[in-house]
């Protein structure tokens, strides 16, 4: 999103501005104060872009209170040429971040002079070990004009001997210490005084429309712990410490105080509190299993085990491999080793410090507990599916979820009752499933008495394209249709949206900590109780489907698995995962788990790649909020670029929200994020409302209007310009910003582009009518002429024996294993007339494997299912050349009439679902 447009008067709630955009601002700063000492601009133009600048600086703790002093007096005393320097120098100091290490450019003058002698201790800087650097936030009802005085104090209690530095950030107010929060990712710790006032004396009229919805209307609601309360929900890795004159023994008693890491009486040591920071970050930092296999790699040790690569000795003493040796370096092999003892553990049943690594990690996530897995989400995904079905359970399945979930069937034997997600058909992809088709899968069961049966919900949050559910809105009415559904959510593209405010609450554990909180509160007895009085005794499904239902708070088992790929948005290396767990019932699977571990996980774990897991989550405690706002400004921008420029967006698009999610799906009226109107509560109440909503960092780039398919374009980005992207569609790439872009990547994306779309348009006018009407007809086949997406049809009855009439699950183990009986089996080449002739007059088409085209990356066969007349159009249109499943010399591999008829009888059960033929005919 672009930032708001800026009034006179400065607003401090524009939280959708990332760091680019306060850099962004300093760069104009420095810019006026150039041309003014040029002579090319005045004084008053410089003077009004620092007073606006200065309004947020105050939520920063450099440059501080007295650097941006400085910058006033020298503006008003009319010194251009130290408002320069200055301004330059504090800028510089921002964007490579030296503030963070070097106490000269805290200093008044360059050289080093005129800084105050508290500003920074002599250790600051000079200190051998890179000490890392944050922010406190202290919230204070003290008087403005003391706040200096008092960040002098807390400088004070620094020591040389701090594995930290901190510099104070004072405010004076609620609505000050939330924009705090929200615009300073530096913050990693708040203290908490007692007689603040609730009021900025900033403007800032979004944020008070929130507040005012939020019941903060007066003096008296500017509480410490309702603030504390307020600080966790928003940026929950804080430590938040409470500094109180009154009855703090009762306080520290208060259920809600458990939000406080801390409470401290206000007449007490400093020191103490000083302390008490440092070892909240402490915490934070602390890599149980990292720190464990550094010190193992400084030891002598003598390996006698079969891992000859461990300690390097075979590869640097070797003519043939040293090179290896010498491009990872020797830490690579010291750190390697098979052995679970002297000081390392085990992945398989961890007890020492993976186990205390993994412990951090839900604390981080916000789970009950975090398994590490060393092979991907593909392994989490199908150890979860294996721990919690058994043969015969029916699972609720996204027909477009990752092959994983489907091969997790296969293994555990459950049925997978496939829902279909909402078609995208001009792009070639689809969007997520609609809650309506949940609900009615749920109740198809309840119908034919089978929701005992149903175990799982299994959905991808977000979808590969950036589709998010309203994961609160999905658990609450399933639950309320079934109190135990057990619920997992594939978030392998998710996992950092832990760390945003905005998107957390989209997330499984967000939203499981949501609907945990509602259960605790009295209020969720008497909203139930309310609209079963509103439904009657026996509602009917279509007055169901219609409802938004509430769940019985006292039933409610709320059973929550959420997966991620640590590696796809965190700093981990390729495979590694997290597979979170908040499962009141855990205890009673707890033995499936581990035997589901055992099967899947290596007996061999990398023990890098499981340090790296412990170092990621260490980063996203620390830094995760300000790296993914990054992040997401990152995407803004370049969503920006792309569709405002008149050259790129003429053959060029990002996708917005408007065609991205049908409108039926967005309740809010939510179009896009660069909508004229859109801020941070616009944003805020899509989230809350709609079904749907668009991750901003997944951004689909149409080129099929340049003429390029998905493919093809692909390509060309990798070959030519060596820029990678993520998935294809037919006419589109997709495009993906994560914590590690910058705006150099920016900048290069869009020059590529630009070059791109000049060459296509140079070549429009060079060509004449012919390359005109080729030009045309390239991009009517890629962007009209698309083939509808086929849907799911049903399992053959041969594997529906003990289906019901009015859901369409089946056995995929059987289809699968059906595939391995050789004779059992047949080719027929997709071109084939017999292909046409059996769809017309039967016998059936029947799957013996998984077919999946990429793009667009999902099964459009599976084992066990009824190929249809859309199946094979679909094929038949297909122009990509990556077909998983399916050999085009040999053809489609199909199950024979004979073994279908051993495997179950050609005689479909009485009651059970009609096929879409069957169902025209009668």
């Amino acid at each position: 999103m672009s930032k708001d447009a800026k009034p006179a008067s400065h607003r401090i709630d524009q939280f959708l501005s990332g760091p680019g955009a306060r850099a962004d601002d300093w760069r104009d700063l420095v810019n006026a104060a150039k041309a003014w000492a040029a002579g090319a601009g005045d004084r008053a133009g410089y003077e009004t872009l620092l007073n606006n600048l200065a309004v947020t600086e105050e939520f920063h703790g450099y440059p501080g209170l007295q650097l941006m002093a400085a910058l006033k007096e020298s503006a008003a005393s009319g010194d251009a040429a130290t408002s320069l320097a200055l301004s330059t120098r504090i800028a510089q100091a921002l964007v490579t971040r030296s503030f963070r290490q070097h106490a000269g450019d805290w200093n008044l003058h360059e050289d080093g002079e005129g800084g105050a002698p508290d500003l920074l201790p002599p250790a600051f800087g000079r200190n051998e070990t890179r000490r890392p650097y944050f922010e406190t936030l202290i919230v204070t009802g003290l008087s403005a004009t003391s706040w200096q005085n008092l960040a002098t104090e807390w400088r004070r209690l620094r020591r040389p001997l701090d594995a930290f530095i901190y510099e104070p950030v004072i405010v004076g107010s609620l609505e000050d210490a939330f924009c705090a929060a929200m615009l300073n990712p530096n913050i990693a710790a708040v203290i908490i005084n007692e007689g603040f006032a609730l009021r900025s004396r900033h403007e800032a009229p979004v944020l008070r429309t929130m507040t005012a919805s939020a019941g903060l209307n007066s003096e008296s609601d500017a509480s410490a712990l309702r603030l504390a309360q307020i600080l966790k929900r928003v940026r929950p890795e804080l430590d938040l410490y409470l500094m109180s004159n009154r009855n703090v023994e009762e306080m520290a008693g208060n259920p809600e105080a458990a939000v406080v890491r801390r409470i401290f009486y206000s007449v007490e040591e400093l020191l103490e509190l000083h302390l008490s920071i440092l070892e909240g970050v402490q915490d934070r930092f602390d890599t149980p299993f990292f720190d464990n296999l550094k010190k193992y790699a400084q030891r002598p040790i003598g390996t006698f085990h079969a891992l000859p690569i461990a300690r390097g000795k075979s590869v640097f003493r070797s003519d043939w491999i040293r090179d290896m040796g010498e491009f990872y370096g020797p830490n690579l092999f010291l750190a390697e080793s098979s052995a679970t003892t002297g000081g390392l553990d085990s992945l398989l049943e961890p007890t020492g410090n993976i186990k205390k690594a993994q412990d951090k990690a839900a604390r981080a996530l916000g789970a009950d507990r975090v398994f590490f897995v060393t092979n991907g989400t593909s392994t989490s995904n199908k150890m979860a599916v294996q721990a919690l079905l058994a043969p015969g359970d029916i699972a609720i399945v996204d027909r477009n979820c990752h092959k994983s979930h489907h091969y997790g069937m296969v293994l555990s034997g459950a049925q997978p009752l496939y829902v279909e997600a909402f078609p995208m058909t001009e792009y070639s992809m689809y969007g997520a499933v609609p809650l309506k088709t949940i609900k009615q899968a749920l109740l198809g069961a309840k119908a034919d008495g089978r929701l005992n049966r149903v175990k799982m919900l299994d959905l991808t949050n977000c979808t590969f394209d950036g589709h998010i559910y309203n994961t609160r809105r999905v658990m609450e009415e399933c639950l309320a249709i079934k109190p135990d559904l057990i619920f997992l959510w594939d978030e392998a593209w998710f996992g950092f949206a832990r760390f945003s405010p905005f998107l957390r609450k989209r997330t499984a554990m967000g939203a499981a900590s949501d609907i945990e909180a509602w259960m605790h509160d009295p209020k969720s007895v008497a909203a139930f109780e309310k609209q079963q009085a509103e439904l009657g005794k026996n509602p009917s499904d279509e007055v169901l489907l219609k409802t938004r239902l509430v769940p019985d708070p006292r039933q409610i088992k709320l059973r929550v698995y959420q997966t991620n790929s640590t590696h796809k948005s965190m700093s981990a290396i390729r495979q590694g995962s997290m597979l979170s767990v908040k499962d009141v019932d855990f205890h009673t699977v707890e033995a499936q788990f581990k035997e589901a571990v055992f099967t899947h996980a290596s007996t061999s774990p990398n023990q890098q790649l499981i340090a790296s897991l412990d170092v990621s989550r260490r980063q996203m405690e620390l830094e995760g909020f300000g790296l993914v706002a990054n992040a997401i400004e990152v995407a803004f921008a370049i969503r920006s670029a792309v569709n405002n420029n008149p050259l790129l967006s003429k053959y060029f698009r990002i996708l917005g929200a408007d065609a991205m999610v049908p409108a039926q799906y967005r309740q809010s009226g939510f179009t896009d994020y660069h909508a004229p109107g859109v801020n941070w509560a616009t944003v805020v109440k899509s989230f809350e409302d709609d079904e749907f909503c668009l991750d901003p960092t997944r951004m689909t780039l149409v080129c099929g209007t340049a003429g390029f398919d998905g493919t093809q374009f692909k390509g060309i980005l990798a070959n030519e310009y060596g820029i990678q992207v993520n998935k294809t569609s037919r006419n589109s790439v997709l495009i993906q910003s994560n914590i590690n872009n910058t705006r150099s990547d920016i900048a290069h994306l869009v020059r590529v582009l630009a070059e791109i779309a000049g060459e296509v348009d140079r070549g429009l006018k060079q060509g004449g009518a012919n390359a005109r009407k080729t030009f045309e007809a390239r991009v009517q086949s890629l962007m009209k002429d698309v083939p509808d997406l086929p849907n799911f049809s049903h399992f053959h009855d041969a594997f529906r024996s003990d289906a019901g009439g009015n859901t369409n699950e089946g056995n995929i183990r059987g289809g699968f294993f059906a595939a391995y009986d050789a004779a059992g089996c047949e080719y027929i080449r997709l071109a084939d007339p017999e292909i046409d002739r059996r769809l017309k007059n039967g016998p059936d088409l029947v799957s013996a494997n998984f077919v999946i085209p990429y793009p667009p990356g999902f099964p459009i066969m599976v084992p066990g299912q009824v190929i249809t007349q859309e199946t094979i159009d679909f094929m038949r249109k297909l122009d990509v050349k990556e077909i998983h499943g399916y050999d085009n010399k040999e053809g489609l591999k199909l199950v024979k009439q004979e073994a279908l008829a051993r495997i179950g009888g050609a005689g479909r059960p009485a009651g059970a679902l009609k096929t879409k033929a069957a169902a025209a005919k009668s």
